[in-house]
């Protein structure tokens, strides 16, 4: 870093120190009061009533059935704000679960969570979040809209953004942002296709809407990084975006933004070179949008090594001072570790060379980083000794260690070819949303650490261009938008026939008669199992997926009337309902028709270069996302705890049982697979996490030890919340009878209780009499 630059940082820091106002100083570090705890997204609580000797004495306090899974909630002042009842945001009583106030039918918002905001005064309270891609807010205290915000109540977020003023996907993320004071900052999820808009990182003012500053993240003509792309890379890249978290340092008012890799994921010759801000941890000014550092996990990225989740801030003491850190895990299984100020490494990470791609046209970056210190989290070989028998058939078994005999396997940073080609860990394992917590005063960071191996094969599909105009799925216009949508998101991994087109996917055909609308756009917008999430769809196209779906049903035509579910929709009992809808939505673009290549696995959707860009190869590779959960041996999920005072694991523990493992004759302790749900770390020095075996554990942060087990029924996914309440701790926890969670569903829970607590379970200490 140069003098200058290290000047410019520490004047930021300077003038952040002295403009935090009374909001931070009346805050409860008691509660959880945005998304992922607060500001640094440290999943940390401070209360101890909950501590190592008692924990083993919690009980249901509370439930309330109607919560949804994947949600992180909320809780300030003795309320929690929470998703749920087919799509509707809830306030509810944090010490007892009974409703305060119910808005309904906002679908399409942010799935994962939304954000706190209040004046410095409490008089002013606001929740956050994006809807079908439109910026709303909503009164915490009433649970109205506030109509005074942006336009009429909304920001369009397709404004401002390349590529997305006529683009009828999905731009918003299902994250939230951060707020730093009067800025809501955001990234978001515009798809993985060839041409998609890119990523940039925006801020906005919360109170009217007007946005504040815009970061490219794929650099402009003159901008830093430009010189790392491609001239024109500009018109057509897209991806290089934060869909995961973010976190913020209050004081120093920078916030730390981890990116995903450039579009497409798998192929790069259209963006030849090292490919800034692709795949790096930025550190950015949060007042200006003004890059201060960045560190880039991978150059070049043909992995889909993403950076998702949350950069941890710590301090620790290196090299006999105290350091103030930033520690992110990737999807590589490294933690790297960064001083928070200057982005410097605390321990080096050394560049080192990597093999080269034989795709026509592809260069692969000659080198690598790898940090020598912490070790990983994750398993980064496989070989044959490595395939597991427990889930599948000896004669599967037998074919799975035969390919991978055969595959091109040269280490993590394999380029993907045209034969097969190991990635471990593969494009859904290491770390992902929602799976880093930390206790930032004792330099502890947590990590939840997925092994699945991916063998990855690229195929050309400019061979393969739909027409304009071409569809199919019955004369009605509803039915034409949801094959159209189907053929782009759906058909690579389904196949044209619903059936499934690669193996272990499972066939569509009657879907909607054995799952409802809101459990389908669950899964397809949370993911589950091995199943990636689908960021880029819109609530709209996936509506009209659904109805194409239920067309094709064994039940369609006899009876059901539009054919949208597997029965009546659910019918809650009446509550206080305020409001409905959220602010009103203009109409959405039209959608494209193309022509654009089908592609493969999933990716899709894939439209033409801008005319005007002319050096583009001519052909365009992709492959399937090629996860292979059910054949990588155990385990298969892990707790890691790092103690980043010494940079080594002080303990690693599986995230409990698999029990179709164990039923296949397998062993006890595997973790579960793809069981990557949130972590809560408490003051008293417990870690709260959950498995995919209807159980959710307090460990010992220390030692690793399970001190307390809970059970639940169904499944769960997403990040829990920990808070105090008049005078009592609890921890909660987002549960679903329906299987509709992420990390196998139902198949590895334990049965089902139709009578027992489900939605969000609040667990606490017995009250004294």
């Amino acid at each position: 870093m140069t003098r200058k630059c290290k000047g410019a940082v520490l004047a930021t820091v300077f003038v952040a120190l002295v403009g935090i106002g009374v909001v931070t100083a009346a805050r409860s570090n008691r509660w959880w009061w945005d998304n992922l705890a607060g500001p640094d997204s440290s999943n940390f609580v401070g209360s101890d009533q909950i501590k190592k000797s008692n924990v083993s004495q919690l009980e249901v306090a509370w439930f309330y059935p109607y919560a949804a899974t994947g949600f992180n909630p909320i809780v300030v002042d003795d309320v929690m704000y929470l998703l749920g009842r087919g799509g509707s945001l809830i306030a509810v009583d944090a010490t007892t679960g009974k409703e305060i106030w119910i808005h309904e039918g906002l679908n399409g918002i942010t799935s994962r969570g939304v954000n706190y905001w209040q004046s410095e005064d409490g008089k002013d309270r606001r929740l956050l979040f994006s809807i079908n891609s439109f910026l709303q807010e909503i009164d915490a205290q009433t649970g109205k809209a506030i109509l005074t915000f942006g336009e009429n109540g909304i920001v369009d977020l397709r404004h401002g953004l390349a590529r997305a003023e006529q683009y009828s996907g999905r731009i918003q993320s299902n994250s939230p942002g951060k707020i730093w004071k009067n800025l809501l900052i955001l990234g978001s999820a515009p798809g993985e296709a060839f041409v998609n808009p890119p990523g940039d990182i925006r801020a906005y003012d919360v109170i009217t809407g007007e946005k504040k500053w815009q970061f490219h993240t794929v650099p402009l003509p003159g901008e830093f990084g430009y010189d790392t792309w491609p001239k024109e890379a500009y018109k057509y890249v897209g991806g290089v975006n934060n869909w995961g978290s973010m976190s913020v340092d209050e004081q120093r008012g920078i916030v730390y933004i981890p990116t995903g890799s450039a579009n497409y994921d798998f192929y790069g010759a259209d963006r030849i070179g090292q490919n800034l801000f692709a795949d790096c941890i930025l550190a950015l000014d949060a007042r200006t949008g003004k890059r201060l550092w960045h560190f880039q996990t991978v150059h070049h990225d043909l992995w889909d090594f993403d950076n998702v989740s949350a950069p941890q801030l710590v301090t620790v003491r290196h090299n006999g001072r105290r350091v103030d850190a930033v520690a992110h895990a990737g999807k590589t299984g490294f933690l790297y570790v960064l001083d928070r100020v200057t982005g410097k490494p605390l321990w080096p990470i050394e560049e080192r060379p990597v093999p080269k791609s034989d795709v026509p046209g592809e260069q692969a970056w000659p080198t690598q980083p790898f940090p020598t210190k912490p070790p990983a989290f994750v398993r980064q070989t496989f070989t044959v000794d490595d395939v597991s028998p427990w889930l599948s058939s000896p004669e599967q078994y037998a074919a799975m260690r035969e390919r991978v005999s055969k595959a091109r396997n040269e280490g993590m940073f394999t380029p993907p070819g045209l034969t097969d080609t190991i990635a471990m860990p593969g494009n859904q394992g290491g770390s992902n949303w929602g799976t880093t917590a930390a206790d930032p005063q004792k330099g502890m960071v947590f990590v939840v650490g997925v092994n699945q191996v991916a063998i990855l094969k690229l195929e050309d599909v400019t061979t393969r261009t739909l027409e304009p105009g071409r569809g199919g799925g019955g004369n009605n216009a509803a039915l034409q938008a949801g094959f159209a949508a189907y053929q782009q998101y759906c058909t690579g991994c389904h196949g044209a026939n619903l059936r499934g087109a690669l193996p272990g996917v499972p066939s569509l055909v009657g879907i909607t008669d054995r799952m409802g609308e809101d459990a389908i756009k669950a899964v397809v917008t949370g993911g589950q199992g091995q199943m990636r999430p689908v960021s880029s769809v819109s609530d709209q196209e996936l509506t009209a997926v659904i109805a194409y779906l239920a067309n094709t049903s064994a039940s369609a035509g006899r009876g059901r009337t539009g054919g949208r579910s597997s029965g009546p929709p659910e019918v809650f009992p009446p509550g206080p309902v305020v409001a409905s809808r959220g602010a009103p939505q203009p109409p959405l673009p039209p959608r494209p028709t193309g022509p654009f290549y089908p592609g493969v696995g999933g990716n899709a959707g894939n439209t033409l270069y801008p005319p005007d860009v002319k050096d583009v190869p001519p052909t365009r590779y992709m492959t399937d996302y090629g996860v292979l959960a059910s054949f990588t041996k155990p385990p298969y999920t892990t707790l890691t705890a790092y103690d980043l005072n010494t940079g080594e694991i002080k303990w690693q523990v599986p995230n409990g049982d698999h029990l179709p493992t164990m039923r296949a004759g397998g062993p006890a302790n595997t973790g579960g697979v793809g069981a990557r749900f949130g972590i809560v770390v408490t003051k008293g020095g417990l870690v709260f996490h959950a498995g995919n075996d209807g159980k959710v554990r307090a460990y010992d942060e220390d030692t690793g030890e399970v001190l307390w087990t809970g059970t639940f029924n169904g499944t769960t996914s997403g990040v829990p919340v920990s808070y105090e309440s008049k005078g009592h701790q609890y921890f909660v926890i987002m549960t679903n009878q329906g299987g509709g969670g992420r990390g196998g569903g139902g198949a590895s829970a334990t049965p089902v209780d139709p009578a027992a607590p489900t939605g969000a379970i609040a667990f606490a200490l017995p009250k004294k009499e």
